[in-house]
Order: structure tokens, then sequence, then C-alpha cells
């Protein structure tokens, strides 16, 4: 007989069966021990008493946390011992054997609440220990489903889900890059990916057609509220698309997503309305409105779709100084440098004209006040991607030492494509109802960018530092 899960038990009156998880409490009743035995799947209850000689007194020892195996008889609770409120409330587990195999100190805090009353830092710290409480438990295995119901629902699509690279090369894509030092090549550097962006889009130039990816993404941010240095999009793209196509599929696999695994949340509006951004400010002074009728309502979801951005924005001091002649205009994007523009104001970008009026093809889709992904239909010829970086200000040197790679790219054929970027813990963590991402990710940094369970950002050895050709200073 082997182990079964303790959710199973429900179904095994009359049988025995073979447990194994920690003790989440003991509780003494006259001359009864009551264990509440915790795996993944839930808890059960033991029920040793003095009859049982040798095995009661090793129950006598058993605290909090240890962990431990039992098999034993299943049997009904009396009448007026059943707790309705947990899904093996109506049984209980008659032991016949008992194995320790982990002791345990007193955790540093309960795990049997939800948690939030508890400092964050201590949580981080003991994230193993906070991880096992069932609320955590729970946000784990819902986002495994989410995960595997987008796989097999994009898998269905015709979408190949590809693996790109965690070492690149830096390139400005807004945010600030965080660098590795090579040591086989002194003085240069790898970075870790912002996002997969100019991967996915060479993948299209290769003929893959339709990709996605649960991608990790990595910005050297300063602390900015609901924000980690390292996070997970749904990345995706298409070829031979135009910006309907891409925002109909992720508005019919958000609704099947929500009917499948959240059937008690319900969907204000569907289709999903739709507000430029120049009315989205207008009305609600964010582009990210909240559209709900109730804001009360937990399980109310007021998706929307907000498009028409600007492309470019006018910057108050020099995006990069040595690129731009004095005098001149400066710009940078709002949202994405790979971006094309509506179609109507393509003639603009090429010749340089009304820069401030151009439209560019981004969709945002925002959920409840917060925006849960973007995406736009891509350039794709290099005369006007190369058009868009002349805008910004940059220097043909500096074109081409950051995104030659990409120009070279576009003259070997690249098909129209376009895609998106779901903000997956920040979907999560809605869905959730939960009242930051650090609640959906597992092993989540604090707000400032630290770890504290591993004890990092830490000091290299002298030897490390001297085989990557860096010194540091204090």
């Amino acid at each position: 007989m082997g182990r079964i899960w303790v959710i199973e038990t429900r179904d095994r009156v009359g049988q025995d069966a073979e447990l194994a998880g920690w003790v989440a409490n003991r509780r003494d009743h006259g001359k009864l021990i009551f264990i509440d035995l915790r795996d993944r799947s839930g808890v059960v209850q033991v029920v040793f008493t003095p009859k049982q000689g040798q095995l009661y007194e090793a129950a006598q020892r058993l605290r909090s946390e240890w962990v431990v195996r039992v098999r034993g008889m299943v049997k009904e609770r009396p009448a007026d011992m059943v707790n309705d409120a947990i899904p093996t409330g109506r049984i209980e587990v008659e032991p016949i054997e008992l194995e320790v195999f982990n002791e345990s100190q007193t955790p540093v805090f309960a795990l049997d609440t939800d948690g939030y009353e508890i400092g964050e830092e201590n949580r981080m710290e003991y994230r193993y220990l906070d991880l096992r409480r069932p609320r955590l438990a729970k946000n784990l295995a819902a986002r495994h489903r989410v995960t595997q119901f987008v796989r097999n629902w994009l898998t269905e699509k015709g979408f190949l889900e590809v693996e790109t690279p965690v070492l690149t090369k830096s390139t400005p894509e807004g945010a600030r890059d965080y660098v590795v030092p090579s040591r086989l090549y002194p003085g240069k550097f790898f970075a870790l990916p912002q996002s997969p962006q100019q991967y996915k889009q060479l993948l299209m130039t290769a003929g893959v057609e339709k990709y996605f990816q649960l991608a990790r993404c990595f910005r050297d941010e300063d602390t900015r509220g609901d924000r980690q240095p390292e996070f997970t999009q749904l990345d995706l793209e298409m070829s031979f698309v135009e910006r309907e196509d891409v925002m109909a599929l992720n508005e019919e696999l958000l609704i099947a997503l929500i009917h499948k695994l959240y059937p008690e949340k319900k969907i204000q509006e569907i289709p999903f309305p739709r507000l430029s951004y120049e009315e989205a400010m207008k009305q609600y002074q964010t582009d990210r409105p909240d559209l709900r009728k109730d804001k009360d309502d937990k399980d109310l979801l007021a998706f929307c779709w907000v498009v028409d951005f600007p492309f470019f924005e006018r910057v108050a001091g020099p995006v990069h100084p040595e690129a731009v002649a004095e005098g001149q205009p400066r710009y940078t994007f709002t949202h994405n440098p790979f971006s094309a523009p509506k179609p109507e104001h393509r003639g603009w970008l090429i010749h340089q004209e009304h820069i401030g009026e151009i439209l560019t093809t981004q969709y945002d889709v925002v959920l409840n006040g917060m925006e849960i992904g973007g995406g736009s239909i891509r350039n794709h010829k290099a005369h006007d991607l190369k058009a868009v970086f002349e805008v910004m200000g940059f220097s043909e040197q500096r074109i081409r030492d950051n995104f030659g790679h990409m120009l070279r790219a576009l003259t070997y054929g690249a098909p129209p494509h376009g895609g998106i970027a779901w903000g997956f813990d920040r979907l999560m963590s809605l869905l959730q109802n939960e009242p930051n991402i650090r609640e959906v990710i597992a092993f989540p940094k604090t707000g400032d960018a630290r770890d504290l369970m591993m004890d990092s950002p830490a000091e290299l050895e002298p030897r490390q530092l001297k085989e990557l050709h860096l010194k540091t200073e204090k």
C-alpha cells in the first residue's frame, strides 16, 4: 500500500490509508490526543488513545510542524464531532503505525492564519515556512492551474512554446538592465532580458509564426510599489496578423480562462469595452481605468482595452545627449520602440513629420484599474524601425551598436507580426484577490529588491572578482 493524499481519505471509509505530512497542530482532550495532519491537499484528524500503548506514547512527543508518516483505518466521526468547515470533516484516522521523519523547531510565526498580520520581512526571511500556510499553498496551486490552462489553450490554437535566452545584450528598452560580467571576455557584459521582445520578433522572422512562453523578465528599477526585480510574463507573438487579430485572441483566452477556472467570478461586460488613450485620459484621468460598477464586489472583473496611444512623447532633457543636436526636439517612446505606427501614420514616421501626433498600434488590456497586458503590431521593415530610433535622436553608430542585429534580421523576409505580454503575477494577484504580487510568487523579493531568505544581494569573494576582472569601490 502506498501513500495517498489527505484529501483522498474522505472516500476511504473503512479502509487502511497511509499518509505523510506535517503536524499542523496537536490537541489533548482528556486522555485523547488529536493530531491535524497536513499535506498539500488539506488536513485530516488523527486520533490516538491510551489503549494503543507505545503508539500513544510516541504521539505524546509530537509537536507542530514535525514531519510524520501515519498508517491507520479511516472511520466516520461521531455525529457530534463532524466539522463541515473542511473537506475531511466527516472522517478521522485511527492510527496503527506512526513514524517521525523529522522534528521541527517551533515556527517563528503562526502558520494557521492568513499571514497578513505578520511583518513582511519576517515572512520573506522564512518563506519556506510562510508557504506552508493554506492561503499561499492555494495561490501556488491556482497559479499552476492557470499556467496549464494557458499552455493547453494556446497549444490547441497552433502556438509553439519556445524558450529564449536569459543571457543577452544590453539595449535601451526603458528600464535599467541587470548586467552579468563575462569571465572569458574581460570588460564585456551580458544583460538579463527585460522581456523577450527582440527574441520573439526574431522567432517570427525565423518562421515560427505562433510563439508563446512563460518568460522570466528582469528590470533593475528603483523601488516602486508593486514591482519585483524579476517577474513572469505570458509572452506571445503571431505572424500575418493585424491589431484586431491579436486583441480578439487574447480576449477569447481571458474569457475562457475565467469561465473554466474562476466560475464564481463575473465578467462585467463582453466583449470588453474599448477606449482610446485620449478618451481614457479625458474621462478617467488615467490610461488604466477601473470600470467596475460595484467596486465592493471582489468577484467582479471589469476588463477593457485601451488603444491609440501616442507613439512618442517629448522629454524635458536629452535622452541621449551625445546623439541629439542642440535645440532639436527630444522624444522617447511611450511603450515600445519596436511598435509600428497606425498604418495611416506610417508616412509621418518615415518622413519624421507630426511626430507628436503619430499614434501607435499599441493595445493595453486593463482589469479593475490595473494594466495586465500590453502589446502592439511591430515594425517588420528595417527602414521603419530605424526611423523610430532616428526620431529618438540616436546616432547612426548607436543604432548599429544597439540594434544592428534586429535591423539586419528584418532585411531577410520578416513577416508582418504582432503580439502581447501579460503581467502574469499581476493577473494572478487580481484573480486570487490578493493585495500585491508578492502573495502569488513563490520566492519574491522585498519591496526594496532584497532576498532576506538567501541574504542577497551579497558580496563576492576577492577571487571571484579577480576572475571577472572587476574591482569594487566602497
